[in-house]
């Protein structure tokens, strides 16, 4: 979903983590996990579901639409990949999480396919990957 805010984008990611370890997501359990109010949340998912991306019932809880559900999986799934990346580059879990946080949302389609080959590459090779540590 080119041109999703890094909101919408935050909340689509939370939303399906939520769905995928506890089976639902909830207006609370979504504040819980971003850090912040519940009436924030609540402004939002009413926003996603006037977008179609969700499926809101007031006091019961939240569904992602099909819709919702593919834009999610792609942000989840370019979350990973930097994660996968940076991981091989040997970087610490701070820096993996500080930096995947701050690229995921302005990494553009070319670039994550780049680094979609040479994370690629870099599983194949571990004598490469230890030389690119060695230089780190």
């Amino acid at each position: 979903m080119r041109g999703a805010s890094t909101a919408v984008e935050d909340y689509l990611e939370r939303i399906l983590e939520l769905v995928n370890s506890k089976g639902y997501a909830r207006v609370v359990d979504i504040a819980s996990a971003l850090k912040i109010s519940q009436a924030s949340v609540t402004n939002m998912v009413q926003r996603l579901d006037n977008d179609g991306l969700l499926k809101y019932e007031k006091y019961r809880g939240l569904v992602l639409t099909p819709a919702g559900e593919k834009v999610a999986r792609q942000i989840a799934h370019r979350h990973q990949l930097l994660t996968d990346f940076l991981q091989l580059l040997g970087l610490s879990k701070r820096v993996i999480h500080q930096d995947v946080e701050g690229l995921e949302h302005h990494i553009s389609p070319p670039t994550l396919k780049a680094i979609a080959a040479l994370t690629g590459v870099l599983r194949k090779q571990p004598a490469l990957r230890a030389r690119l540590r060695a230089n780190a």
